[in-house]
């Protein structure tokens, strides 16, 4: 193990409250990354020494306004108004979410007006004189901590805080990272651990999955900013998914007191034998992510051929063949391993598959088992989060991404072309997911770059990557009409698509509308496959019954998908001989 950095930052708050008992103002306000109790602790503790206090989060300071009660709603009212900036009106409708939904039956909009500054808004009820709210941003839109103070009735302080633990956990990170001498050969590490203890918002929201967590956010800032550097530093454009850096793994844990920053370099714990996995009688009520020992445990019994290949780390990424004299199909899960429950999903679909004797199918249904390893392990400290560390392989790369069957570096990818060569498919079911909540990255300026359209969920969609020259158009029509009869899957679809258009500035470029169901058609000859049909449900850090309808909606794709894929809805689809 090789230490880069360990080191203890003071909370911004205490910060705070030392420079205010040494310059005694007699008024102050602040924003910091701190939730509402320490906030107003740290009010009382300034009311003691004369000091009027009011000190607000800098972590979506709009919403916070409301959460608060700094914002009162007269009975009766009708609508609210938000006005911002031009420059920033998308960065501040996201930054208000989930408000629509938490107002009830009241109208929220937004309007822009050239006077204002970036870090102001104006907010109205029913025409009323508007609140002014302080929105504290660098220059990147990066949200930042600030400090005010008056004394005789004179500001006299208005400026960033000098040291916010937040800014300066990521910073301090970020540089040992960049200040380390690296290799020129991938990886360039087996495991980059950046291990964070800090204070922070950790709060559930009263509307669906809905949470607010700086603790989050700053795992996302730290995974996605390490991997761009080290794209950066190979030449890759930003966004590129072969590089292999090695496993970067932010832990961010809740803790008291001061802040400690740990960058570790290591390899992973030596795999132990796991002990039995805890096990539903029947997948059909799983209502969280499967381990990879768990997936194993319901492959055992299905009836096939089983192949494969080893992971990074050495687990088996097996896949499983079963003959018919119907056209080839294949399953696939787990590419992104923080995306679960199309793991549960594949294998429902197939246990139903398993007593069609016609149909003829492969099935991997966890191709990337290191990252699922992972992901079980950071949800036992934060079962809430998103955790895309655990989104890529332990090398660092998109199996997908991976080249051809000739390549020699294929790894975890080889199941699944293994899986396609086999069975000569014609259809390929890609099982995928996205957060379940508002997903920021504060430091990269709140939208997380590259994923923008992926910042809020917006219900269950599809996307069918078709070979050039093909249609696909009537399938999606017939396979969205079919799953549109589950009322909880149009329920959560209609009011995650109405509030995602209640916060997004190009609503009206949203995708083709089948029966609720969002749909998009994209030419893409990437795979031998003629069609690749791509499922995404907002399901990364559901639980219970949400995780229920995710992983029941996936099989029913699969399902009801393969029938009118069998039924020629994609064309005249090529028969298996008989073995």
């Amino acid at each position: 193990m090789s230490v880069l950095l360990d080191i203890t930052l003071p909370r911004s708050l205490d910060l705070l409250l030392e420079q205010a008992a040494r310059e005694r103002p007699e008024r102050l306000e602040a924003w910091v990354f701190e939730d509402e109790a320490a906030r107003r602790g740290a009010e009382r503790a300034l009311a003691e020494l004369g000091i009027a206090a009011r000190i607000r989060s800098a972590y979506k300071p709009l919403l916070h306004t409301w959460l608060e009660g700094e914002l009162a709603l007269p009975a009766g009212w009708r609508r609210l108004l938000i006005t911002v900036a031009p420059a920033v009106l998308q960065r501040l409708k996201v930054e208000t979410y989930p408000l629509a939904a938490l107002l009830g039956e009241g109208e929220l909009g937004f309007e822009t007006d050239a006077a204002l500054a970036p870090t102001e808004a104006r907010v109205s009820v029913d025409g009323r004189p508007p609140l002014a709210v302080f929105v504290p941003m660098d220059q990147r839109l990066a949200p930042q901590a600030w400090r005010r103070s008056w004394r005789a009735g004179q500001l006299i302080e208005d400026a960033a805080l000098a040291s916010c633990d937040y800014r300066a956990a990521y910073e301090a990170a970020m540089a040992a990272v960049a200040g380390h001498h690296w290799g020129e050969t991938e990886p360039y590490f087996e495991q980059l651990r950046i291990e964070v203890e800090i204070g922070g918002i950790e709060r559930a929201l009263p509307y669906g999955e809905e949470l607010i967590s700086t603790r989050e956010a700053l795992h996302e800032d730290f995974y996605f900013a390490v991997l761009e550097f080290f794209q950066r530093r190979a030449g890759r454009p930003q966004g590129d998914r072969t590089l292999r850096p090695g496993q970067i793994i932010p832990d961010i844990r809740a803790a008291t007191g001061r802040t400690r920053v740990r960058v570790v370099l290591g390899a992973p714990a030596a795999q132990t034998q796991p002990s039995d996995p805890l096990l539903v009688d029947d997948l059909a009520t799983q209502d969280s992510p499967l381990s990879p020992e768990a997936v194993a445990v319901w492959l055992a019994p299905l009836q096939g051929e089983r192949f494969g290949c080893l992971s990074h780390q050495g687990r088996p990424v097996t896949g499983l063949h079963r003959r018919g004299a119907k056209p080839g199909i294949v399953i696939s899960a787990g590419q992104h391993a923080n995306e679960s429950s199309g793991v549960v999903g594949a294998l429902r679909a197939t246990l139903v598959l398993q007593q069609q004797d016609q149909a003829h199918y492969a099935l991997v249904a966890l191709e990337n088992p290191d990252g699922a390893a992972l992901h079980q392990a950071l949800i036992r400290s934060n079962p809430r989060h998103m955790h895309h560390a655990a989104r890529y392989t332990a090398l660092g790369d998109d199996l997908e991404a991976r080249g051809g069957a000739a390549s020699p570096a294929l790894g975890e990818k080889a199941a699944r072309q293994q899986a396609i060569a086999r069975t000569g498919a014609g259809l390929h079911f890609s099982l995928h997911g996205y957060p379940a909540h508002e997903w920021t990255r504060p430091f990269a300026g709140y939208l997380p770059p590259g994923f923008e359209d992926w910042a809020l969920p917006r219900g269950f969609f599809l996307i069918l990557r078709r070979h050039p020259g093909r249609d696909g158009r009537a399938f999606l029509e017939a396979l969205s009409a079919g799953l549109a009869q589950d009322p909880a899957l149009v329920a959560l679809n209609a009011r995650q698509q109405r509030l995602w258009r209640a916060h997004w500035v190009d609503a009206d470029t949203a995708p083709l509308l089948l029966n609720g169901i969002p749909c998009l058609i994209q030419d893409d000859s990437r795979s031998t496959v003629p069609f690749t049909l791509i499922t995404e449900f907002p399901d990364e850090t559901v639980y219970g019954e949400a995780f229920v309808l995710a992983q029941r909606t996936q099989m029913r794709t699969v399902l009801l998908g393969a029938e009118l894929y069998w039924q020629g809805l994609l064309g005249e689809a090529r028969a298996e001989p008989a073995a």
